[in-house]
């Protein structure tokens, strides 16, 4: 019988470069010629190979020899739109030829040209093209995602939007973790561009009440710039959502400076996310108020825009920073990793390292879920084995598939196709 000290493992790596992401921001915890044992869905060891036979219990797992490859935990996509119906590529074309994000809003593009392509959608077409999105993302190595309301904008619709998430994730349970926002605060809805403060009051005094009854939401976001929400508003909508006992997030600083950075750490947000146009007194709050800012290269990419957020000078004030696609139909229409991953380093200046934390650990702690995001033990068997041998080449060989296995509270819930990119 084994030690009660000698985990018994379900599933066991080898032979692998293991990159724990538990080792703070700019580094990678690597591991080389490390292993990691699985406990049934728990990480049940983490160490050197050379330990591995000798402190866990080999007999009846599934063994899996790396070949010196990659093995980092599953990425955690925290900032996502992925539920939505419709094509927005006319938009690209305008942007294109020289019109704004703004101009192309108020010329009925934009967020409310999603809305309308969704309300006309059925749950179930709706709840099919989240569902091949998520796998997407999962083939690339997601094992969580946050995902957001917000092309409904009426309290029956945003309900309706986030039972389809809720949907999504009891379907999904096996392969990834869903979780789910309110961002009703997205736009003002079609038809109430006079109500304003009524669209606010249903927001803060029906809709959020709601979601919390049924629990169909963790977050609670709002989207402040110039077409969106001033401060104020995103303020009421934030702390009507504290009240609800829901956690809050922002998209701040997006298009301009509009203070929603500041706003974020006086609310004691989760994360702060865009920040293109962050200044350095609000990084200082950020930090000091421990508001994870989410970064979003590939909007900024899309938008045609030059100035990225500075994850430099976020960084040095001790901010902790989490990368994500923030997949959408308007401004970041892909579910590519690798490209996120690759304009981290190239246009936030990020070094490999700290861009795989971000997409890890830093996801993670945005989400406020410390069990996911790093490779410890008790933390979940959430891993993926890449074909390559090295941190760098991952953002390095830009916009392939790496991801040769994956796994899901310790089960394998994809393994790659001849297209994956394996280096070896």
């Amino acid at each position: 019988m084994p030690s009660p000290y000698r985990p018994r493992a379900t599933l066991a790596f080898r032979h692998a470069l293991v990159a724990t992401c538990d080792a703070g921001s700019s580094d990678a915890g690597l591991v080389p010629d490390g292993a990691v044992a699985v406990s049934d869905r728990l990480v049940g060891w983490v160490g050197p190979d050379a330990r591995l036979e000798a402190e866990v219990d080999l007999a009846g797992a599934e063994v899996v020899d790396a070949g010196g490859r990659l093995l980092t935990p599953g990425l955690v996509d925290s900032h996502t739109h992925l539920v939505f119906a419709g094509e927005r590529s006319g938009e690209l074309a305008a942007r294109c030829a020289g019109r704004t994000y703004l101009e192309i809003a108020q010329a009925g593009g934009g967020i409310l040209s999603t809305v309308r392509s969704t309300a006309s959608a059925s749950d179930a077409d709706l709840l099919a093209a989240a569902m091949a999105r998520a796998r997407r993302l999962l083939a690339q190595g997601v094992t969580t995602l946050e995902v957001k309301s917000g092309y409904g904008l009426e309290v029956d619709a945003e309900l309706r939007l986030l039972r389809v998430i809720a949907e999504l994730a009891h379907a999904l349970w096996s392969e990834v973790t869903i979780v789910p926002t309110l961002l009703a605060a997205h736009a003002l809805p079609p038809g109430r561009t006079h109500d304003r403060a009524g669209y606010l009051r249903d927001v803060c005094e029906q809709l959020i009440p709601a979601v919390a009854a049924e629990r169909l939401a963790v977050f609670c976001d709002a989207f402040t710039a110039e077409g969106a929400f001033s401060l104020d508003e995103a303020r009421a909508v934030l702390e009507a959502g504290a009240r609800a006992r829901l956690l809050l997030r922002i998209h701040a600083d997006q298009l301009g400076p509009d203070g929603g950075a500041r706003l974020a750490a006086d609310l004691g947000c989760a994360s702060a996310d865009h920040l293109e146009h962050v200044d350095e007194v609000a990084i200082a709050e950020l930090a000091r108020a421990g508001v994870v800012a989410g970064l979003l290269p590939a909007s900024t990419l899309c938008l045609g825009q030059s100035r990225f957020a500075p994850a430099r000078a976020l960084l040095a004030a001790g901010v902790t920073v989490a990368l994500a696609t923030n997949l959408n139909p308007g401004t970041a229409m892909s579910e590519n990793v690798g490209l996120t991953l690759s304009l981290a380093c190239l246009c936030l200046r990020m070094t490999p390292a700290e861009a795989l934390v971000a997409m890890t650990a830093g996801g993670a702690t945005a989400l406020r879920r410390p069990e996911l995001g790093h490779i410890a033990r008790g933390c979940e068997a959430d891993l993926v084995l890449w074909g390559c041998r090295s941190v760098e080449h991952l953002p390095w060989h830009m916009g392939v598939p790496h991801a040769l296995r994956v796994v899901k509270r310790g089960r394998t819930v994809h393994r790659a196709g001849p297209e994956a990119a394996d280096c070896a």
